[in-house]
């Protein structure tokens, strides 16, 4: 240790006099330089996501899942009616069908009551089911994001669409769009409208209650004290700020689109298209039958393989959303 009256020797440090005395050029871009990591949001994000093996995992499963779902079916050349005038080809068990038609992937589950192939079968059923639990939420989604974070943000229109939260939000969800689909026929578009007139008004009531909690922060009474208008503070200082929320509402959405389908389709009042729950109905009678539960069994074990694959890849992506896990 050198003490302040203690004198020291550069001959001791055994450096020449340009490496003592070496010019040093001063850049007032470098003086103001970070050197701090860069951060990047969404690369923190999947980082942090794909830290857990499970998530690749399952992440894996659910690409399986959509290859089978939307483009198997543009191979398989699906047909009902392939086999009807083939009265030996209805209702044979996966041994049955590959001894009569020879080995292919179609025939792994057997025929159905029209000789059909039932995997051929399911994941068209999965096409139509899939896609509209996705349209059902990007509508949902987009809507009930937007209105939510202004209705949070803007005393008049809280006002309002309390009102309207009051009357239509405590309307049970299911009895809407049983209502809605018997008034209208049963189509794919049908289901959407029934699924999206009122769907969003409780997510919108969710992300208004989120936006209470930050709309009081000091840059947000900054931003209106400039002028800025709400439609833009709610798009840009507040939503950022939620996305882990969005995510993860995101989430608990798709699975339950697709419960929706298939509890209607069930009873007999949803979409009149061979989807996943019109498939179950269907097949209903074959639960008895020796052979044929397959028939019912391979479409719900499906239905229930995709809700619960998305909302666990939603749950985990939410929660990797969240700034505060990364580190």
């Amino acid at each position: 240790m050198v003490h302040e009256n203690e004198r020291i020797d550069l001959s001791d440090l055994q450096m020449s006099d340009e490496e003592l005395f070496a010019p040093y050029d001063h850049s007032v871009v470098e003086s103001e330089r970070i050197t701090a990591p860069r951060y990047s949001y969404w690369k923190s994000v999947f980082r942090v996501f794909f830290r857990k093996r499970i998530n690749i995992v399952i992440l894996a499963l659910l690409g399986l899942v959509l290859i089978f779902t939307y483009i198997y079916p543009f191979f398989s050349n699906y047909d009902v009616l392939e086999n009807s005038l083939n009265s030996e080809s209805k209702n044979l068990t996966p041994t049955e069908a590959i001894r009569m038609f020879g080995f292919d992937l179609k025939w792994i589950l057997g025929t159905g009551k029209l000789g059909q192939s039932t995997f051929d079968a399911m994941w068209n059923g999965a096409r139509i089911s899939v896609s509209l639990a996705f349209v059902c939420a990007a509508i949902n989604m987009t809507v009930g994001v937007i209105i939510g974070a202004i209705w949070g943000f803007s005393k008049k229109v809280d006002l309002i669409m309390t009102e309207v939260n009051n009357i239509v939000g405590n309307v049970p969800y299911v009895l809407v769009i049983a209502v809605l689909v018997l008034i209208f026929t049963g189509s794919f578009w049908t289901l959407v409208f029934a699924m999206t007139v009122t769907g969003w008004i409780g997510i919108a009531y969710f992300i208004r209650t989120q936006v209470i909690i930050i709309r009081d922060r000091e840059y947000n009474l900054a931003s209106r004290c400039l002028g800025t208008s709400i439609f833009r503070i709610a798009l840009r200082n507040i939503l950022p700020f939620m996305t882990s929320v969005i995510v993860t509402l995101l989430a608990t959405e798709l699975p339950s689109y697709i419960s929706y389908e298939v509890f209607m389709s069930y009873i007999g009042i949803g979409i009149t298209d061979m989807s996943l729950g019109r498939l179950i109905q269907d097949a209903v009678s074959s639960i008895s039958v020796p052979g044929q539960g397959i028939q019912f069994w391979s479409p719900t074990a499906v239905a229930a393989i995709i809700a619960v694959v998305l909302y666990v890849v939603g749950q985990n992506l939410g929660d990797a959303s969240d700034p505060k896990t990364h580190r």
